[in-house]
């Protein structure tokens, strides 16, 4: 099974080794017809500590790293 790969911002990069990562997703509302805006935070493993706060990561799934952290930083897209 492939694993899902998602794109968002860091919020967070005050804990070690770990950012939190804000995906946004759009779609349309199926009764209304408007493009809604739906956000959710993610927990992700960043073992070099490269991701700062504003930067734009991908993330991908991986096996549960603790509590929180199933996602890890594949790369830096953008600052």
């Amino acid at each position: 099974m492939p694993k899902r790969v998602l794109q968002g911002l860091v919020v967070s990069d005050k804990n070690a080794k770990t950012v939190v990562v804000n995906v946004e997703r759009r779609f349309i509302h199926p009764v209304l017809g408007k493009t809604v805006r739906r956000s959710k935070k993610y927990h992700a493993h960043d073992e070099k500590g490269e991701a700062k706060a504003g930067d734009t990561v991908r993330i991908r799934e991986c096996r549960p790293v603790s509590k929180l952290k199933t996602w890890e930083v594949v790369e830096r897209v953008g600052k």
